[in-house]
């Protein structure tokens, strides 16, 4: 009798389960984006939260919580209910760098996640303030090489994309120049617009309307090749050989997220990036379109892990 009723509730709940997946979305989502408003994630984030609202039949309503190079926010849905109604834009921060950088992880990159989607691969790029003297990447080292003690440079955070970004320059460029971390790209862009800091690595979407507008300078992108927006800005790669770094956007949702509702979010996703107008953004910024399968993001997130490894660690770069 027993062993009847136990099977009869675990039937009702496995039946409760699977209409719930059915019946996906039927309140808002929330999108959790781990840095703070103004950066090239959340630039990502928006842009595509609001068109998988228009996929979903549901709002996909933005939250920032930022700290901690990403892992506050990346463990909040990684701890959420596994019902798809809380995901993540996740990062190369996120999931490939921080397992390394970080003594104490509040979350597995790999099995605290369900991959929904790789979303956009996104350049970054060198800027200084305008006032700054140097105009190019070679006019740069030569003055850190003249005055090495002189200069700092700003970056989202310790451990940060941009921050490895500097120190991959800083190593390859034989230069060296005062590392000034930030809770987040937003606010360190703040003090390289108004002089306070006057060298920053940004990603390029987040610097994309301050370049065009004359507020910032760039010197060059960090991808191998130039960026297809800036035709005429070179790549840091044309100055120091074999220089080259970026990060990437994903959406994941909590390990244990139903097969169905991780396939509705990833059709979302994808069919968010196909949309002309959401493309026609992307390429303003030189963010590039990828899409996936949640199978190949999980591959992309494990190559990621093994590439970076040997990065964050020599680059000495050890938190708390």
């Amino acid at each position: 009798m027993i062993r009847t009723l136990i099977a009869a509730a675990m039937a009702t709940l496995f039946a409760a389960g699977t209409a719930g997946a059915q019946d996906f979305p039927n309140r808002p989502v929330t999108l959790v984006i781990p840095f703070s408003a103004g950066g090239s994630t959340d630039l990502v984030g928006r842009l595509i939260a609001e068109r998988m609202s228009a996929e979903l039949g549901q709002p996909v309503v933005v939250e920032n919580k930022g700290g901690a190079g990403g892992n506050l926010g990346a463990a909040q849905v990684a701890k959420a209910t596994p019902d798809g109604y809380t995901i993540l834009m996740g990062t190369v921060a996120t999931h490939a760098l921080n397992p390394t950088l970080y003594k104490k992880m509040p979350y597995d990159p790999v099995t605290s996640f369900a991959p929904v989607s790789l979303l956009v691969i996104v350049p970054n790029v060198l800027v200084v303030h305008p006032d700054f003297p140097a105009k190019t990447t070679e006019e740069l080292i030569a003055l850190l090489k003249k005055d090495p003690d002189k200069y700092s440079y700003a970056s989202s955070g310790n451990g940060t994309p941009l921050h490895l970004s500097g120190e991959l320059f800083k190593s390859m460029a034989g230069v060296d120049m005062q590392h000034i971390p930030y809770q987040g790209a937003g606010p360190a862009l703040i003090d390289v617009l108004s002089g306070q800091v006057p060298i920053m690595f940004d990603n390029l979407p987040s610097s994309t309307g301050h370049i065009k507008s004359g507020k910032l300078r760039a010197l060059g992108v960090t991808t191998a090749k130039r960026a297809p927006s800036f035709p005429d800005l070179p790549a840091i790669a044309e100055a120091v050989p074999g220089y080259e770094t970026y990060t990437w956007n994903a959406v994941f949702a909590p390990a244990g997220t139903p097969p169905e509702v991780v396939a509705k979010l990833n059709a979302a996703a994808n069919k968010a990036l196909e949309d002309p107008k959401v493309q026609a953004r992307l390429a303003d910024f030189s963010a590039v379109s990828v899409g996936s399968t949640p199978e190949e993001l999980g591959e992309h997130v494990k190559k990621e892990i093994a590439k970076w490894a040997p990065i964050v660690k020599a680059s000495g770069a050890q938190l708390d």
